[in-house]
């Protein structure tokens, strides 16, 4: 019996990511890049922002929410920032650093560097990957694929009923 072809997936568990991550700062401090603040883009950029900013000793965390993916290859016709915004008083002179999980298309990262080099005095970007089609070559990246990614954070579904607003939880 065929059954429909299975794309091959990218898999990182959570001692793949801490190895990989841990490589990804190093790209940084190697490159002797010394970022005032790192900007995260929400969701899957929260756990690598927060790992290199204690790898790289950088305190000021800021997160910036884009909406774009909405499921596996599904996506709004352009990336939207959601609030709350990014408050860019007195970072004229600072150098960010905007880190996600995956740079896909790069329509995201985009968006938010365009936002970033309109503010601050500069911008590189760090991701854990990159696809081929990605319309942004970030300075850092650990890993360039063309699979989807299956990261350790997002593999499972919710542990909560999204079909009853989000009230009931799910055994497991």
């Amino acid at each position: 019996m065929m059954g429909a072809a299975v794309a091959e997936r990218e898999e990182m568990d959570w001692t793949g990511y801490g190895t990989a991550v841990r490589q990804l700062a190093r790209m940084v401090a190697e490159d002797g890049y010394r970022p005032h603040m790192i900007l995260c883009i929400a969701r899957g950029g929260l756990f690598v922002a927060g790992s290199l900013g204690y790898a790289l000793a950088v305190k000021n965390l800021y997160v910036m929410n884009v909406e774009y993916y909405t499921g596996v290859d599904e996506r709004l016709d352009i990336p939207v920032i959601l609030p709350p915004y990014v408050d860019w008083v007195d970072l004229g002179d600072k150098r960010i650093l905007i880190v996600d999980d995956v740079a896909d298309t790069g329509h995201t990262l985009a968006l938010v560097r365009e936002t970033a080099l309109a503010q601050v005095a500069e911008v590189r970007s760090a991701v854990l990957y990159q696809k081929p089609q990605s319309t942004v070559d970030c300075e850092y990246v650990w890993r360039h694929t063309e699979r989807w990614i299956n990261f350790p954070w997002s593999t499972e579904p919710p542990v909560v009923d999204l079909s009853s607003a989000g009230t009931a939880v799910l055994d497991a």
